[in-house]
């Protein structure tokens, strides 16, 4: 299912022959070694030979190591180095702090710094709400995490959690002009956890919970956000539960369904699974069934997990028990935020006509979204190389803008339906289509738009 992927972009640089159809046998070479070619430059050309900069997207180390070995078999080339684009990127990191103010001169410095600074401390000391105004509290957001729950790599630790968090601050800074920094503890207990950000959150204007594995997450962002009087918002359930949401407004839309008559299949109930059932019954679904590795949850089962006996309690109206892809014949819709390769073709065409899939496993989804597109009217993913990508990048970015220019703490069900609904709203009906039911995420007016759509929630 891998496919050539800009993640997984190399540059190639090799000693070549100065012959004529030299490029032309380069670029071949690396096209039938499955990869394509991005760009190719010649760097230096010299009497006898050229040196030749060929990048192209590859799967994997070893798809590289083959892309290399195809060159190295044309006669007279030679690979000399293969430089992994994304390492460089990563290169130093992906952040850096800058001034906004100028330091140019004695005068400045007075200012900005002692003695003048001692005036604005005495002022905040007297009136503790002035840090809003007078910091960088009012833009500031602290993204937090334990390393436990990363993409789809697991407990990995908070120092390799790091590269990702920065790209969460870096997309925020791009996306919403909110100065965002990683928070990486290196500690895994919950009360420790919840002691150490509120002992930070003076600084902060709000909290990105991100990569926490469930059950402890449920419990750190409910303690935060009775504890703390700033926004916390657990993005892996509450973002991908925005997004979801604006995805299936537009997919209903384009095959003539109401979300209160579908039947819904949702595979996976830890942090995005839970988060996603509870926003869809939020904007009216009635009939949501979910499922675990053991099948269909229903209030006949024997649970311990708290969230698992809400999930029993408050779903599956019809106690239906049989394994997932049992519940998938005649159903609506699938939501999949679980595992890969859980199901097939053959078990998509039992679903309802005009069926709907949102298979978004990373980086495999539940079921190949090529093949599911087959039997499925509607078919997203949370891959970038698939239309449809459900992003929460769609989401978090503009929902922390709202927050923080509303100026308030509590996040309401109100609130993260308005952003669905906003992100839904950029797909016109006349660029509706069963490849375009989620806008780009490079989309300026999206943050925007989800953030004007929080303030109007949080002051109706």
């Amino acid at each position: 299912m891998a496919s050539p992927s800009p993640g997984n972009s190399i540059t190639l640089r090799v000693d070549a022959p100065s012959r004529i159809s030299i490029t032309s046998e380069l670029a071949a070479a690396v096209a039938t070694a499955g990869a394509p070619v991005t760009a190719l430059d010649i760097s230096e050309s010299h009497h006898d030979g050229v040196v030749v900069d060929i990048t192209c997207n590859t799967t994997s180390e070893q798809h590289a190591e083959e892309v290399a070995a195809a060159l190295e078999a044309l006669e007279g080339v030679h690979v000399k180095k293969v430089s992994d684009r994304t390492f460089l990127m990563h290169l130093g990191g992906k952040l850096e702090v800058v001034p906004k103010v100028p330091l140019r001169n004695r005068d400045d410095l007075s200012r900005a710094y002692t003695p003048g600074v001692a005036r604005v401390c005495r002022a905040i000391a007297e009136n503790p709400d002035d840090a809003r105004r007078l910091t960088v509290k009012r833009n500031t957001v602290a993204v937090v995490t334990d390393g436990t729950a990363v993409l789809g790599l697991g407990d990995i630790g908070p120092a390799a959690a790091l590269p990702v968090m920065e790209g969460k601050a870096a997309l925020f800074k791009q996306f919403a002009n909110v100065d965002a920094w990683p928070v990486c503890l290196d500690t895994k207990d919950t009360e420790e956890i919840i002691k150490i950000v509120k002992a930070i959150a003076p600084v902060y204007g709000g909290v990105n919970l991100e990569d926490i594995a469930a059950p402890r997450c449920f419990e750190i962002e409910a303690r935060l956000r009775e504890e703390l009087d700033i926004p916390v918002f657990h993005d892996d359930q509450h973002g991908t539960a925005i997004v979801t949401l604006a995805a299936l407004v537009n997919a209903l839309k384009l095959v003539g369904k109401k979300i209160e008559d579908v039947r819904i299949v949702v595979s996976g109930v830890g942090a995005a699974g839970n988060a996603i059932i509870q926003l869809l019954q939020a904007q009216g679904a009635k009939n949501i069934i979910a499922c675990d590795r053991k099948g269909a949850i229903h209030a006949g089962r024997e649970l311990t997990d708290a969230h698992r006996v809400w999930v029993a309690e408050n779903t599956n109206p019809e106690s239906f028990s049989g394994t997932l892809v049992e519940a998938l014949k005649g159903s609506d819709v699938f939501i999949g935020v679980s595992a890969p390769n859980l199901f097939g073709p053959d078990d998509v065409a039992t679903m309802a006509e005009d069926a709907i899939v949102f298979a978004m496993a990373n980086p495999d989804p539940e079921t190949d979204p090529v093949a599911a597109a087959d039997h499925a009217a509607v078919v997203a993913t949370g891959r970038s190389d698939f239309p449809n990508q459900i992003n929460n990048v769609l989401a978090f970015p503009g929902v922390f803008r709202g927050l923080l220019d509303a100026g308030v703490a509590d996040i309401t069900p109100a609130m993260l339906v308005a952003a669905a609904q906003a992100i839904a709203a950029r797909v016109s009906d006349e660029e509706l289509n069963p490849s375009f039911i989620i806008p780009s995420v490079f989309d300026a007016h999206v943050a925007q738009d989800v953030a004007a759509a929080i303030v109007a929630a949080a002051h109706a």
